[in-house]
């Protein structure tokens, strides 16, 4: 029998473990130019450009790498454009360009600290015990539960842990919200806390609407702690810091204000003319600055002091003697499947009643290192660590786990998939989103379909990694996902999201929103991103690009790898009316194994006659936008006429075997002697007569004109792994063009 000291001195060493790699490897990493030294006195404080806006705590520790030395320092100001620094050793009076690397690992070495008091305190032992081996018989008196809310109240008043598996929709934060005002009611203290400052938000949002409604708000009692989205609490009640400082002491709060804007203001100058006097003056506001923060900090301590619902971060509660050195009657730890065992095991420790709530069929917690035990306590949550998550493969609930099991987000055809696969049909559709989703339903694109498959077989091989970092991108799929963005807007919907498994993905799919979506994205709710950014929020209509597809060999393993089945999970469950799945379905049959998630996904599709295929493209694309067009590949007018209209650049992309027609080859020769040709192909091309030939098998064609204009899918000749109907894309955007030509390597 493994002891808790035994736990936790192996969570030190996998946090420590952790910190050594985030030393070794930091990730996050910032381009600064223009360094000056500022002075010599003590240590060598340097004054740095940045491309963007830096907020990284002043004080914290960072490294600085220029010319192949590296150089540990501090910051002494980060806010806005310019940074400065404070490094042991002088790397000279100029540095052109540098790299400077921070990562909070900090906050991992305050939770080792945490996890050393908890070693000597055999209160809070007892507390980590039973929450990493919940084997105590639970007592709640079973008879006299009335309702979900209710079940939990009496759960976590009778039991020292109680775990709450909330899938997708299901009222987590409803049924957390109404529990902790229940016991605030009671005037008992409660910590709510969550990795993430949005979950925060809205749960401490939730509790202080529901308290307000029954006319039982006191300002002060109800206090979210740390940073906080203001829009969340725009109409309500004071509940954050920053209100309660402004209503019990405005002075401080503008002298505050004064201050923060007086440094805005120096920033840019010193950015527009860059003086030692103006960089001095900045150093002497940053200490006043921090003396002001200071006279803040106490009042805060005090809000905290007086307040019975404290919300904060997980990172704040660990490095905050405000939070860590108290003990509160109930801690709710929300979105517990994303947090560190740890985490979970400190968040524990403070109370007397724990609520563990999250879904362990989520998305896991992150961490860098591969080391065995950061695989082992920081890759995995507490549910499959305490062995909650055994019972249910067993097919059995935990006498401690707490299923919320009627979801109101999805159309029940989206949930049938995921009701079915992943929540083995534990998990049910409340009658209301029959209804309540038939709306978005009715709407465009495939009208009176909630899920869709829209299948890019055949369509070309455009599966391709982004040269810098590895990860996969399809710009055919992202054309046709954002037409399926455009369809969506252009019949009334507001509400739209598009996920994908690849970082590149997502960033080639904003690109291509900046360009040709700029005003309709300041009029709606459009947003593109991988699916770990989306998990805790949803969407009206979600487009679910898994990129994949030829001339890859096989699928990546954010697809078909361990935590598939989450990632997978999330990206369907954000929806609410229509569910739109771009996909191969060719490649997936091919290359994902009949018990994967995506193969169960497609194949479910199918079985639903939910598909649409590449022949239907003609049916669901009502609406060209002005700069994405879409026609047959056969009809070469349109193409011809900008062939004819090129100004100063062409860039053919021709992959192996292409065999042009003659009318392609008299078309590309008859061009004007003062446009460039480039071929990109490892073939010579001579009859062409090119300028410049880049030796560099691309696996689709296209064709780039003045570096503004991107046809692809033609010459048709060059495409492989196609068939009827053929379509060509032709795409008027700067960016994606060039975009696309940086991923062409040149080689000698």
């Amino acid at each position: 029998m493994t002891t808790v000291v035994s736990y936790l001195k192996e969570w030190q060493q996998a946090l420590q473990n952790e910190i050594n790699y985030l030393k070794k490897f930091g990730s996050n990493k910032y381009l600064v130019s223009n360094g000056r030294l500022l002075s010599t006195d003590g240590s060598f404080s340097y004054y740095f450009e940045t491309s963007s806006s830096l907020r990284i705590p002043v004080g914290s520790t960072i490294r600085l790498e220029w010319g192949g030395i590296s150089q540990n320092g501090r910051i002494l100001s980060s806010e806005g454009i310019g940074v400065i620094i404070a490094l042991e050793q002088s790397f000279g009076d100029l540095i052109s360009e540098a790299t400077l690397y921070h990562d909070p690992w900090e906050l991992l070495e305050q939770l080792i600290e945490r996890l050393d008091e908890i070693k000597k305190d055999k209160q809070k032992r007892l507390r980590v015990k039973k929450l990493i081996d919940p084997s105590m018989p639970a007592t709640h008196p079973v008879e006299k539960i009335k309702s979900t809310v209710h079940e939990l109240v009496l759960r976590s008043k009778y039991n020292p842990v109680t775990f709450v598996w909330g899938p997708p929709g299901t009222g987590k934060t409803y049924t957390l919200a109404r529990t902790a005002a229940n016991r605030y009611f009671q005037e008992k203290r409660v910590l709510i806390l969550s990795h993430s400052n949005q979950a925060v938000d809205v749960l401490i949002g939730e509790l202080s609407d529901f308290i307000k409604k029954k006319n039982r708000f006191r300002e002060g009692d109800v206090l979210r702690y740390g940073f906080g989205t203001s829009e969340q609490f725009a109409d309500r009640e004071a509940v954050t810091t920053s209100e309660l400082l402004e209503k019990q002491d405005p002075g401080l709060a503008e002298e505050k204000v004064t201050l923060l804007e007086e440094r805005k203001h120096l920033k840019q100058d010193i950015a527009r003319s860059f003086s030692k006097r103006d960089t001095n003056q900045l150093l002497e506001l940053e200490t006043k600055i921090a003396r002001v923060l200071e006279k803040i900090r106490q009042k805060e301590i005090q809000f905290v002091e007086d307040a019975f619902v404290v919300g904060t971060t997980l990172a704040k509660a660990a490095s905050d003697p405000a939070i860590f050195e108290k003990t509160f009657d109930v801690v709710i730890v929300d979105e517990a499947s994303m947090a560190y065992v740890p985490q979970a095991a400190f968040a524990a420790a403070l109370g007397k009643r724990v609520i563990i709530c999250g879904d362990f069929k989520q998305l896991p917690p992150i961490a860098a290192s591969r080391d065995p035990l950061v695989k082992e306590w920081l890759k995995e949550d507490i549910f499959h660590r305490a062995g909650i998550v055994d019972w249910v493969k067993d097919g059995k609930l935990h006498p401690h786990l707490f299923l919320l099991k009627e979801q109101r987000r999805m159309h029940p055809d989206i949930s049938a998939f995921t009701n079915q696969y992943i929540y083995q049909s534990l998990v049910g559709d409340h009658e209301s989103v029959w209804k309540s989703r038939n709306k978005i339903v009715e709407s465009a694109p495939f009208p009176n379909r909630s899920s869709t498959l829209v299948d890019t077989s055949l369509t070309g091989a455009h599966c391709i990694t982004e040269r810098t970092s590895q990860s996969r991108m399809n710009i055919w799929q992202s054309l046709l996902s954002f037409q399926l963005i455009h369809e969506s807007y252009v019949s009334g919907l507001r509400s739209i999201g598009y996920v994908t498994p690849y970082r590149a993905q997502a960033q080639l799919m904003d690109l291509i929103l900046e360009d040709l979506y700029e005003k309709e994205r300041r009029l709606a709710d459009i947003i593109a991103a991988t699916v770990h950014r989306f998990q805790g929020s949803e969407r009206d209509v979600m487009i679910f690009d898994t990129v994949e597809g030829a001339p890859q060999t096989r699928a990546g393993m954010l697809v078909t790898g361990k935590d598939s089945e989450r990632l997978i999970n999330v990206a369907i469950t954000r929806t609410r009316g229509k569910f739109i799945h771009v996909s191969n379905q060719s490649f997936i049959r091919r290359h994902v194994f009949q018990g994967k998630t995506l193969r169960q996904l497609v194949d479910h599709q199918v079985k639903k006659q939910q598909l649409v295929e590449t022949k239907d493209i003609g049916t669901w694309i009502r609406h060209q936008h002005p700069q994405l067009q879409w026609m047959h590949a056969r009809r070469l007018e349109k193409v011809f006429q900008d062939l004819d209209s090129v100004r100063e650049s062409i860039v053919l992309s021709l992959p192996a075997q292409t065999r042009l027609t003659a009318v392609w080859e008299e078309k590309l020769k008859s061009r004007s002697k003062s446009v460039k040709l480039t071929v990109v192909s490892n073939e010579q091309w001579q009859n062409l007569q090119p300028e410049q030939r880049i030796v560099e098998t691309f696996p689709f064609p296209f064709i780039i004109i003045d570096e503004a204009l991107l046809w692809l899918g033609l010459p048709l000749e060059g495409a492989k792994e196609i068939q009827p109907p053929y379509v060509a894309a032709r795409l008027e955007s700067v960016k994606v063009s060039n975009y696309l030509l940086n991923q062409i390597i040149t080689k000698e």
